[in-house]
């Protein structure tokens, strides 16, 4: 009896999964700081824009795409650089990512045309793409231990969303006191530091038996992404236009035809194996819902800051800054809970009820309420910062370790199309509710916009530019209000979708 009791504790001792070590955790490291910058370059040219139109000259068209490419070329290319990563290796694919991204920021930088910038802006946006389903891989691959695991991915989900706070910041303080070329050149360090340290720590992996490559699943999948981003973002700032609606309609037919595409060819881009998983489902879906809301508030809070409490654009990013203190906390807490045996359903179903409180702070706000707005922010990002960490903890150890980058670039995927949805919905509703409380009287810019409306009330006289300012402002808050009102019960609908469908869900790693 002893001796088979000594036998079975041996074999569950020699199949328990290694445990990762100062290596690998330094490699967590030197991971983190490309993600890091990957995730600023979403919002690192909010304050560099009008510097870069001062010196170059680009029309409004090429503005726009100065601004937008790296985004779109980003999304379009997620799932075809992870499922590249499976095939040639996370590694290999990493490091080449790496070097794209820095030859690209050095170009971007000392730009000179804005043909060139915008170039270089979307080979920013390829390199971006092969970075972030890599990291997430590795992350995989190097911590095979859960609970290491678990909190490897609260890092990389706390560093992935204070990425897109720091980087306005960032370029807020780099432009006011050097050239707007250097919020590209902080690039340089971290990639060079990448590529020098990245095959020494980082371990290659790849799917031993990949198949094929899905040549048409890539355009299929790029058809399906872009025209949906773009309608999605396009739809909050200027309204239900045709192109717009037709943009999305474009996008859904070749959605409809990838999925097909994905079910009949023997060696799919994205394999419909990971969807049999019991947690990979549920898990790509509440990420869906968790970037839904937050970038959906922060379409308002953003606004809110300065035209309703009339910051300057730095002030108001330093803010904002205040609400990412909770997210430091919110992700090593959660990871805390659940290695110590708190059922994963409770801990998603309190982050979705804490994260419906914050929304429900948002909701009581009035036209001078800064600290409940960044209080209700904070909650509300804490909320979210626990959903994903989860969420990700939970469709990578779903996930079959070859179809690790596979599984990250649909997460990833399915977060960028829940921002844009988030920002589309709750930002025309917003509108809806702004329009209808400025009065028929006031001037049409008023009527668009909060930015219009006070556009207009500087070129009023005296008493009659004050009233349209402060109904405005008015207008707007309330917009927030009905919006986050909106954005607190789809969130309480997301507690009760995580308790039915989280509930009982273990996860087994793919070699167990």
């Amino acid at each position: 009896m002893t001796n088979s009791t000594s036998t079975s504790n041996n074999l569950r001792a020699s199949s328990a999964p290694a445990r990762a070590g100062r290596r690998e955790w330094t490699a967590l490291g030197v991971l983190m700081l490309p993600l890091l910058l990957v995730s600023m370059d979403v919002s690192v040219l909010y304050f560099a824009i009008p510097a870069i139109t001062a010196d170059l000259e680009p029309s409004s068209t090429q503005q726009l795409w100065i601004f937008d490419i790296y985004a779109f070329v980003l999304a379009g290319l997620l799932m075809t650089m992870g499922s590249l990563g499976d095939r040639i290796g996370r590694r290999r694919l990493l490091l080449i990512g790496a070097a794209a991204f820095g030859t690209a920021s050095l170009v971007a930088a000392y730009a000179n045309s804005a043909e060139t910038l915008i170039a270089a802006r979307a080979v920013l946006g390829i390199g971006g793409a092969t970075l972030m389903p890599s990291t997430m891989a590795l992350i995989r691959t190097m911590f095979t231990d859960p609970g290491q695991r678990a909190k490897a991915i609260g890092l990389w989900s706390g560093v992935m969303t204070a990425g897109i706070a720091l980087g306005s910041v960032m370029s807020g303080v780099l432009v006011q006191y050097f050239w707007w070329g250097s919020v590209f050149l902080v690039n340089l360090p971290a990639m060079a530091l990448l590529l020098v340290l990245g095959p020494v720590l980082l371990p290659e992996s790849k799917d031993p038996r990949p198949g094929r490559f899905d040549l048409l699943g890539v355009p299929l999948s790029m058809a399906a992404v872009l025209p949906l981003i773009y309608g999605l973002k396009e739809i909050p700032a200027n309204g239900w236009h045709v192109q717009y609606v037709l943009s999305l309609t474009v996008g859904l037919l070749f959605a409809a035809l990838f999925v097909h595409r994905q079910r009949t060819s023997a060696s799919p881009l994205v394999p419909p194996v990971l969807f049999r998983s019991r947690g990979f489902a549920p898990a790509l879906a509440l990420n869906l819902i968790s970037s839904f809301a937050m970038l959906g508030s922060a379409y308002f809070t953003t606004q809110y800051l300065q035209s309703v409490l009339g910051k300057s654009a730095l002030e108001a990013a330093l803010w904002a800054l205040l609400p990412s203190v909770l997210i430091g906390f919110a992700a090593p807490v959660t990871t805390q809970l659940v290695q110590k045996g708190v059922d994963r359903a409770h801990v998603v179903t309190a982050g979705f009820a804490v994260a419906a409180c914050g929304y429900g702070m948002l909701a009581l706000a009035g036209t001078d309420s800064m600290w409940l707005v960044l209080a209700g922010a904070g909650v509300l990002a804490a909320g979210i910062v626990t959903v994903i960490s989860q969420m990700m903890d939970l469709a990578m150890g779903a996930a079959p370790a070859e179809r690790a980058g596979t599984a990250s670039s649909l997460m990833e995927t399915g977060a960028e199309f829940g921002g844009a949805l988030g920002m589309a919905v709750l930002g025309s509703i917003g509108t809806a509710v702004y329009r209808h409380r400025i009065p028929a009287s006031a001037p049409s810019p008023a009527h668009e916009t909060l930015g219009g409306a006070l556009a207009a009330a500087r070129s009023m006289p005296g008493r009659a530019g004050a009233e349209l300012l402060g109904t405005a402002r008015e207008a707007f808050t309330s917009g927030m209000q009905s919006a986050a009102i909106t954005g607190a019960v789809l969130l309480l609908a997301a507690a009760a979708l995580a308790t039915a469908t989280l509930r009982g869900i273990r996860v087994r790693d793919a070699q167990e």
